[in-house]
């Protein structure tokens, strides 16, 4: 009985495990674009409009500079996702003729994916790139949560 149970368990957690990121030859490549060419972990994905939208829960946010020239911006987001079956989701848009910065924070899951009900803790960083001089606001899900001058 206690092998079944085990396996059973085992079967249950293998189906939220994270899979390997598949190449999206369509998807363009930006300044967010990792050096092995592939979109970030957090970046929209094709087929994503078949799965579950749902939110997450930002506990920080965090801005970091980088000492380069130009100086190079990013966003550390700590924080959890509803279960360990949902996936981190980040838009980036480029900053509006306000100097604002929106991002768009969110996560997906299988709409019918069997999963243990307990959050799953995450911390990301977004790299946002270097930007003309000026005083940028950083937004995230409509609430500001940095300014910098660059």
């Amino acid at each position: 009985m206690k092998r079944l149970l085990f396996i059973l368990i085992f079967a249950l957690l293998s189906a939220c495990a994270p899979t390997a990121t598949p190449e999206y030859p369509d998807m363009p490549v930006d300044s967010n674009t990792p050096p092995n060419g592939l979109p970030p972990t957090y970046a929209p994905r094709p087929g994503d409009d078949q799965m579950m939208r749902d939110g997450v829960y930002l506990d920080s946010t965090d801005m970091l500079v980088m000492e380069s020239y130009p100086p190079q911006f990013a966003l550390m987001l700590k924080g959890n996702l509803p279960t360990p079956c949902h996936e981190l989701r980040v838009v980036y848009h480029e900053p509006d003729s306000e100097n604002k910065i929106n991002l768009e924070v969110y996560s997906v899951a299988q709409p019918d994916a069997v999963c243990v009900m307990v959050l799953q803790p995450f911390e990301q960083n977004i790299n946002l790139g270097s930007f003309p001089s000026g005083h940028y606001t950083v937004w995230v899900n409509e609430e500001q949560v940095a300014e910098f001058d660059a």
